[in-house]
């Protein structure tokens, strides 16, 4: 871009007699300095973003910010409790992917997993959200073998030079028809140049959903006059509360920010799990500081997560259990006056996560960055469950006690231009993750197969440490300003969870309580687990204009293979058609798939405004090599279609959704098949200068469909017993189903 140099006029008067003298005057020469203006970089094809208008739309028609992740490519969700799924990237979930919230990298402190990482932001805090997947770079995160998320909220703003000081806020309200849901949230802000005070609250609430149909045959829950409808959804209801505070000091290279968050759930409950969360309260600490640097930028963190966490039945849930019934809802009765009776069934979990992490980006020359970095994380987890009744389960039964697992990683990362077209990243970590667990015991009258296995567990060494590599190698060919090339290979590397290395007990009762994957089965520790190790192969291809503006294709197919992936077996024999106890085991798997996804402006006119089609396909595949088995909860072949009409300040968008039939299936797990279906769904918004209102109506048509990543359904009845008798339920064979037809509406003021 041309710059001109304003014309330099100088009168020169040399002596004083030379005042009465003709006025001589200098011009030089005009000098005009050129300038390239730089280039944008290419977005990487294995990182996909939510935009700020996508988020903006999708809020007020959930409260579950990992539901936001759905409408990227390659990325479906594990049916939970209403604030709290868990994504997954291409087949794999939970701890296999590493998800930074606000740059911590938070843990579930649950056997069930139901405080997940994206459940401590509300939709309304989130500003950006990325999806790293394929052959990601080991920067991001180590630690996992599925890709990694980043989820951040605003960062710190200031008041402009002369401004003199920043106050600013805004509000915002919802309501969905469906399960009556409805909460608010509120940010303010008050900064001056320098300093900068932020306060975010947000409050959510909803009582259980129903289906689009009915489908079950039976309306009890094992609480004398509770009820539900044959089309509710038990044990779908939640209420969460989140707030923070930030504070922020900006100099003129250096900024510090301190964060406090606290959430508060008194209650979430689970319709896949036997259990519900009754009380759930988490603070969180951390101190961040960036400094730029002539030669780069230093960035430094430390956090501190405290998690006390409580379990137990809700209202949909039988509470009430006498002995020898095995949960009978025509045993011998219970009452609060029946000292016999186990009143409930008390479980507490307490986490404390610390972590620190210290990172720097080195401009090495134009177009190459040399990031080197090292985190330390340490974990401690208490899983207890108090006595029950006044004889029916005395004692305390310990889950896993003293339970540590610690990590110290460092990497080094290489990202350099070679020339117009080329860009590689090349990148190498190390980590060390070691894990121990204290003595454990069982109830005090727990028959002896139980106090065996307590003492053969209490007998191992249980410390254990793993040393591992990861490594990612990607190439970025951009022939022209239309087209786009990305082919990476990696290794990731992820240790066992405390879960799925320390918990002990078989006994069914128990083993059904350590469940993070919503199927309705229980679930034994091994101390020897080995990590799971996966080598990914990925490739993308981007066509688009030569603006990116009006349209684009991306197709992207990729390969997995995980040696001693963590899937399961069982421990004695297998029951079809039942739910079992099985034991996490190390074996060799295989994913594969293709994700596709594009844009198009397919008309443009003065009177109607701008016509966008936008979809995405998602297909993925895994395989157990060992036992030939699938894996379990691999979503079937989806896809996403939307048209979206803009015009001045009004936006309308009309939505499909389609999925086809899951019948690959988990045998060892029973796994649930389901049905194909297609839902439709309306969202519009209009925006004033200051105020958005968003209206939409999910599941238009109030279509029935059970989810296919939902789990079995556990939302009512006599959760207790693993599988119980004739005529009480649950029983085995009923999927969780979606949510039926709801109208929303969201109001949001800036002011």
């Amino acid at each position: 871009m041309p710059f001109k140099l304003a014309t330099l006029s100088a009168a020169i008067a040399a002596l004083p007699f030379a005042a009465i003298a003709a006025e001589e005057v200098v011009v030089l020469p005009e000098v005009v300095v050129k300038a390239a203006k730089p280039e944008p970089q290419p977005a990487p094809l294995s990182e996909s973003n939510l935009g700020a208008d996508v988020l903006q739309s999708l809020r007020p028609a959930t409260s579950d910010t990992a539901s936001l992740l759905g409408n990227l490519p390659g990325v479906s969700l594990y049916g939970a409790g209403g604030v709290s799924s868990l994504p997954a990237i291409r087949g794999l979930a939970d701890d296999r992917l590493r998800i930074k919230v606000d740059g911590m990298d938070l843990i579930a402190a649950c056997p069930n997993h139901m405080n997940s990482p994206l459940s401590y932001i509300d939709p309304s805090a989130v500003e950006t959200a990325k999806v790293y997947s394929g052959a990601s770079p080991v920067s991001v995160g180590g630690d996992s073998i599925g890709g990694s998320i980043v989820v951040e909220s605003a960062e710190p703003e200031f008041a402009r030079p002369g401004q003199g000081k920043l106050l600013k806020g805004e509000a915002g309200l919802f309501y969905r028809s469906n399960g009556n849901a409805f909460g608010g949230n509120l940010s303010a802000t008050l900064a001056s140049e320098q300093f900068s005070f932020n306060y975010t609250g947000s409050s959510a609430q909803s009582d259980n959903y129903v289906a689009g149909d009915d489908f079950k045959t039976y309306t009890f829950t094992g609480r004398a006059g509770h009820t539900l409808d044959r089309d509710e959804v038990g044990s779908t209801a939640y209420k969460a509360n989140n707030q923070s505070v930030t504070l922020a000091w900006k100099g003129d290279t250096d900024l510090v920010e301190f964060k406090y968050g606290h959430q508060s759930i008194p209650y979430e409950n689970y319709p896949n799990q036997r259990m519900d969360m009754t009380d759930n309260v988490s603070d969180q600490f951390s101190l961040a500081w960036t400094g730029k640097q002539v030669w780069g930028t230093l960035k430094a963190r430390a956090y501190y997560e405290h998690t006390q966490h409580e379990m137990d039945f809700g209202e949909d849930k039988r509470f009430w259990y006498a002995p020898g019934t095995s949960g009978a809802i025509n045993g011998t009765p219970c009452s609060p006056v029946s000292s016999s009776c186990a009143a409930g069934m008390p479980m507490y979990t307490d986490g404390k996560n610390k972590g620190i992490s210290l990172g720097a980006d080195i401009l090495l020359s134009q177009g190459s960055t040399l990031r080197v970095g090292g985190e330390v994380q340490t974990y401690r987890l208490d899983d207890w469950w108090p006595p029950a009744g006044g004889g029916m389960w005395p004692g305390t039964f310990w889950n896993i006690k003293d339970g540590e697992r610690d990590r110290y990683a460092v990497f080094g990362e290489w990202e350099a231009k070679h020339g117009a077209q080329w860009t590689s990243v090349l990148g190498l970590r190390h980590e060390t993750v070691k894990m121990d667990a204290g003595d454990v015991r069982g109830y005090n009258i727990v028959s002896g197969s139980t106090i065996a296995e307590a003492a053969a567990f209490n007998a191992q060494s249980r410390d254990k440490t793993d040393h591992n590599w990861d490594f990612s190698a990607l190439a970025r060919f951009t022939p022209d300003a239309t087209q786009t090339y990305e082919a990476g290979i990696a290794q990731k590397t992820r240790s066992p969870n405390l879960y799925e290395r320390y918990t002990w007990s078989s006994w069914g009762m128990a083993a059904v309580m350590n469940n993070f994957v919503g199927d309705g089965n229980g679930y034994v520790g091994d101390i020897d687990l080995k990590p799971e190790v996966a080598h990914t192969l990925s490739f993308a291809a981007d066509w688009h204009d030569a603006g990116s503006k009006t349209w684009n294709l991306r197709i992207a197919p990729h390969f997995s293979h995980v040696r001693d992936f963590i899937d399961a077996r069982c421990m004695t024999s297998c029951t079809p058609d039942k739910f079992n106890v099985l034991q996490y085991v190390n074996e060799s798997a295989r994913l594969y798939g293709m994700d596709v996804s594009g844009r198009a402006l397919i008309a443009s006119t003065q009177q109607y405004g701008d016509f966008t089609l936008s979809g995405l396909v998602n297909y993925v595949r895994g395989e157990n090599r060992d036992t030939g088995d699938d894996l379990y909860n691999i979503m079937p072949l989806n896809a996403k279609l939307a048209l979206t009409q803009k015009i001045g300040r009004l936006t309308n968008t009309v939505e499909g959704q389609f999925v086809a039939a899951k019948d690959d299936v988990s045998d060892v797990r029973n796994e649930i098949e389901t049905d194909g279906y297609s839902l439709f769904n309306l969202r519009s918004s209009y925006e004033w200068k200051q105020v958005r209102l968003d209206v939409g109506v999910e599941n238009l048509f109030d279509k029935f469909y059970a989810l296919p990543l939902g789990g079995a359904y556990l939302g009512q009845g006599t959760t207790m017993a693993t599988n119980p008798p004739a005529g009480n339920y649950p029983q085995w064979g009923t999927a969780v189903p979606g949510m039926g037809r709801s109208i929303y509406v969201g109001l949001n003021v800036k002011f």
